[in-house]
């Protein structure tokens, strides 16, 4: 667990949204954040897929995953977060959205997860089979895994239109220090990384780095891996909930990780569509000041 430091929270309260009118939603379309290197507007909330979309072929198994994904584009979301590490998720991702005929509502972001220029190359060809697509919005190097080898691949990849945009990924804080130094070499355009009310090492370096630098910025593990939503589920919501429109403990998670202007989405991983309902909403009207965010911390007891 992290304390943010004076000068760390000063410099995170200068690009964290205001809440107010001027930030409200009111429509049916959740917030959208621009894209540095494009300006393209990303929805603020998306879905991860780790364990909750690797399963079988059956109708029963499938139906839930489905209207996971109907709930996220009927409220404006489009990203979907795999990798090939996901077990059947990627598969699952292509069947559902080629069966429900919105491929172009989504932003399909994957992984590169090996070793070896060669075995990259057969790794990425298979995700575009399994997702059923000839264009892959985002494509990730996984946890860093043998990045130098696979970035002129990739680079060549987005110049000839195959891939949209280019991140690397990790999901822990002892990464972050490495992250930065490769984000310094230039060409990404998306880092993702964890970052949760209980994990919160982020905000040392990485989110101004990649504010100042132009690098958008997804959010994993909001949850603190599922521990601290478990842990603070049974408590009674703080009255200062109703202040940014939170309902639920997870809404309240996710909103606090999108406070930061810099951070430009956030993928929850959820196989159930009351949850995946429930997630949407953080996508709407106001979000905490720095006021708040300190009063979120000590509330948390963090």
């Amino acid at each position: 667990m992290l304390s943010l430091s004076r000068a760390s929270f000063l410099q995170l309260a200068g690009a964290v949204l205001l809440s107010g009118a001027a930030m409200a939603q009111t429509g049916t379309r959740m917030h959208k954040r621009k894209i540095p290197s494009t300006g393209e507007e990303l929805p603020v909330v998306g879905c991860g897929t780790w364990q909750t979309f690797d399963v079988g072929t059956g109708a029963a198994e499938r139906a839930p995953l489905a209207e996971v994904l109907r709930i996220l584009f009927e409220a404006g979301g489009s990203v979907i977060d795999s990798s090939p590490m996901y077990g059947r998720s990627e598969g699952v991702v292509g069947d559902l959205l080629a069966a429900a005929g919105s491929r172009d509502k989504a932003f399909v972001a994957t992984k590169v997860w090996t070793t070896g220029r060669d075995a990259g190359i057969a790794q990425m060809e298979r995700s575009f089979k399994l997702l059923r697509t000839d264009r892959i919005d985002l494509m990730q190097i996984h946890n860093l895994v043998d990045w130098q080898t696979h970035v002129p691949t990739l680079q060549a990849w987005k110049k000839e239109g195959r891939i949209r945009y280019l991140g690397i990924t990790h999901y822990t804080e002892s990464a972050h220090e490495t992250l930065q130094s490769v984000l310094q070499r230039g060409g990404f355009d998306f880092v993702q990384v964890d970052y949760a009310l209980d994990d919160r090492g982020v905000e040392r370096r990485l989110l101004p780095f990649a504010a100042e630098h132009g690098i958008a910025v997804i959010v994993n593990q909001p949850f603190g891996g599922g521990g601290l939503l478990r842990k603070l589920s049974g408590r009674r919501l703080p009255d200062w909930a109703a202040e940014i429109d939170c309902t639920s403990w997870a809404q309240i998670l996710l909103k606090f990780v999108l406070a930061p202007l810099a951070v430009t989405c956030v993928i929850p991983g959820t196989g159930k569509p009351e949850h995946m309902r429930d997630n949407v909403r953080a996508g709407f009207g106001p979000y905490p000041d720095a006021a708040l965010l300190r009063r979120m911390i000590g509330d948390a007891g963090l």
